[in-house]
């Protein structure tokens, strides 16, 4: 039986539910430089600003739904370097419990540079680290049951498995991040997924070409999950399940970094399932948040607190 979340207490919206998540998948070091436009070709480009700090997109889910007021772990790997260290020491100072976010001798941290220009666009190279275990059997997963919900990135495919599996069996949500990824990664994760949210990129890598966004989301539910989503930029969200075809318009705002707005996304979706929201209204919830985020600069930096997202609900239905 899924425990009842604790809750968390809010002036203008009564007692409102705070769930106890678990994130797993990566964690990144990012290095970010700001620039007029992104570079072409070869060359040299000037950089306006630099900025270190912790990113990945399950590390990044799990710090926006802390700041959302969620009771957040993390569940991870990385190595025992600097890199490592450092960005176990920013998921603590956020709030997130990383008592599960291993960091192995001999291994590799992951670490991205990122770029992005006056407009809020960006690009990102990413090493993805190397010599991380693969190996999920530490993983204490008997803690699962007590979870109201449960996030994962397909970067580390049989953590996510074993995580989903569990889940499954004691009737929690899942929520898979579906970044871009081999086809065979998807394959073996939808099957334990309940809401699986892809990129625009990753949903084109996985279903085949040459159909249309519904046709590629009914591809995805067709391999076992039980609803599929795509987001879509400045085209908003659409969504599949046993209901049909469904579309939230975009936020209007004016985004000046779009760094890490689908990873706050999915934090914010695992936090509004986890407080057993409608599936509707947890993803118009993370689509405010996410909005919110790109009219900030930087990840986590951006990440809005629940009172400002929820006003911004409230704005739009006036």
């Amino acid at each position: 039986m899924q425990r009842k979340a604790p809750t968390l207490p809010s002036a203008q919206h009564g007692a409102l539910a705070r769930p106890r998540l678990i994130c797993l998948g990566l964690s990144a070091l990012d290095i970010t430089w700001k620039v007029d436009a992104l570079p072409k070709g070869a060359g040299k480009t000037r950089a306006d600003d630099l900025h270190t700090g912790g990113g990945g997109m399950a590390a990044n889910a799990a710090a926006a739904a802390a700041r959302l007021g969620a009771e957040v772990h993390f569940w991870g790997r990385a190595g025992q370097d600097g890199a490592g260290h450092e960005m176990k020491a920013q998921l603590a100072a956020r709030g997130v419990d990383v008592r599960q976010f291993r960091l192995f001798e001999g291994a590799r941290s992951s670490v991205s540079g990122v770029v992005v220009d006056a407009q809020g666009e960006r690009m990102i190279v990413n090493f993805r680290g190397a010599d991380q275990p693969v190996d999920a059997s530490w993983l204490p997963l008997e803690e699962v049951a007590q979870a109201d919900a449960v996030l994962a990135d397909p970067r580390w495919p049989e953590g996510a498995s074993a995580l989903f599996r569990a889940a499954r069996a004691h009737g929690i949500p899942t929520v898979l991040d579906g970044d871009v990824a081999d086809a065979a990664v998807f394959d073996g994760l939808l099957p334990h997924t309940d809401h699986a949210v892809f990129s625009e990129p990753g949903l084109a890598g996985y279903a085949p070409p040459g159909r249309s966004v519904e046709d590629r989301l009914r591809f995805v539910l067709a391999h076992g999950c039980r609803l599929a989503a795509v987001t879509l930029g400045a085209h908003g969200l659409v969504w599949a399940d046993a209901d049909g075809v469904q579309r939230l318009p975009v936020f209007p705002v004016h985004a000046v970094d779009t760094t890490g707005a689908g990873d706050v996304f999915h934090g914010a979706l695992a936090l509004g399932l986890g407080a057993g929201w409608p599936v509707r209204r947890a993803l118009q919830f993370s689509a405010a948040v996410a909005a919110i985020k790109c009219t900030r600069p930087g990840g986590r930096e951006g990440v809005p607190d629940f009172a400002t997202a929820i006003s911004l609900l409230d704005h739009l239905k006036e």
